[in-house]
């Protein structure tokens, strides 16, 4: 039997960090090639943000790591329930949650859970010749980045409208949502059901845009604003976009610089208003906004997509960071926390 281990004083992605860090590089390039994008994002600012990590701290993760695989492995445990142990271990109980649905549930998912499996211009050639409202209905039920890439393979013509119909879906009847789920599950394969029926709305609408390619935001948002002025106004509202970063306030815009590269400010600069550009050097170390400046005035011709690239993932970052309470985002309805 294993013995215990005193409670550690890294977070969860942060012993995954030090673990993967103790493997040495191309063992930890192997691991991580089986993640997804977010939990590769979380586990490298881990990596990133740890100094001075002891060999007591190392050797106490890697006892625990052991005495997991000691405990469990050949005891007859089922396959499902190590995995998931050693993942709630390894990571904590949040970040493995994620995981343990990519690995577990996304094998055997069908309808509408399984969609969030499959590539997003997939998913639009699967929905593309239902009913609008069906489709509304689909979209609201997937993640916003990958409902806004599903959208964007959509035809032009439907995108509005839309957006029209999921920022006006107030939520869907589950008997509806179990009918959709069995005819999904006709194309698909796996096992799972709807789970629940408040999907749709304004926020929704809001969010989906929010990771649209910004020329294709525009002209959704068009789109809406002829048909009805009141309801685009209010999608509006709730969107965040980068210009709306001269909203935050200071101590806000200090902790956003302290994640995001050069390299990728430099870019999403390129493409800021003068207000935005002089509230980013004020809240920065004299020597730095003068490197910034500088690195502003050489940089060369960029491409219109490469700066929107790079305002996304900074904006992404803010995001993040205001759904856990470190900085609160200013969008154009007012201070609002998202």
């Amino acid at each position: 039997m294993a013995t215990e281990t005193k409670e550690s004083k890294y977070s969860g992605s942060e012993r995954a960090a030090i673990f993967m860090m103790s493997l040495g590089e191309e063992a930890a390039a192997e691991i991580l090639r089986h993640m997804g994008p977010k939990e590769v994002q979380k586990i490298g600012t881990a990596m990133a943000s740890l100094e001075k990590v002891s060999r007591t701290d190392i050797d106490q993760v890697l006892r625990e790591f052991s005495d997991i695989v000691q405990e469990q492995t050949s005891l007859g445990i089922g396959a499902d329930d190590y995995v998931r142990n050693v993942l709630r271990s390894a990571l904590g109980d949040d970040k493995a949650e994620g995981l343990i649905d990519r690995i577990l549930l996304g094998r055997n998912s069908k309808g509408l859970e399984a969609l969030k499996w499959l590539d997003p211009r997939a998913v639009a050639e699967m929905i593309r010749h239902e009913h609008p409202q069906i489709v509304a209905i689909v979209l609201s039920h997937l993640d916003p980045d990958q409902s806004a890439e599903t959208l964007s393979h959509l035809p032009e013509r439907m995108q509005s409208d839309l957006i029209l119909r999921i920022a006006t879906l107030d939520g869907v009847q589950p008997a509806a949502l179990q009918e959709l789920d069995e005819i999904l599950e006709r194309q698909l394969s796996g096992k799972n059901t709807a789970k629940s029926s408040m999907i749709g709305g304004v926020k929704t609408a809001a969010s989906i845009l929010n990771f649209m390619d910004a020329s294709k935001e525009t002209t959704i948002m068009d789109g809406v604003l002829q048909v009805d002025e009141d309801l685009g106004t209010r999608i509006q509202e709730l969107m965040f976009v980068f210009g709306n970063l001269v909203d935050v306030d200071d101590r806000g815009i200090q902790t956003l610089m302290r994640e995001i590269s050069t390299e990728s400010l430099v870019l999403a600069l390129k493409g800021a208003e003068e207000e935005l550009k002089d509230k980013i050097f004020r809240n920065m170390s004299k020597r730095a906004a003068e490197m910034l400046r500088e690195d502003l005035e050489t940089k060369g011709p960029v491409r219109v997509s490469d700066v929107e690239t790079a305002q996304k993932e900074i904006l992404a970052i803010a995001r993040r960071l205001a759904d856990s309470g470190e900085i609160v985002l200013g969008g154009k309805g007012g201070e609002q926390m998202l």
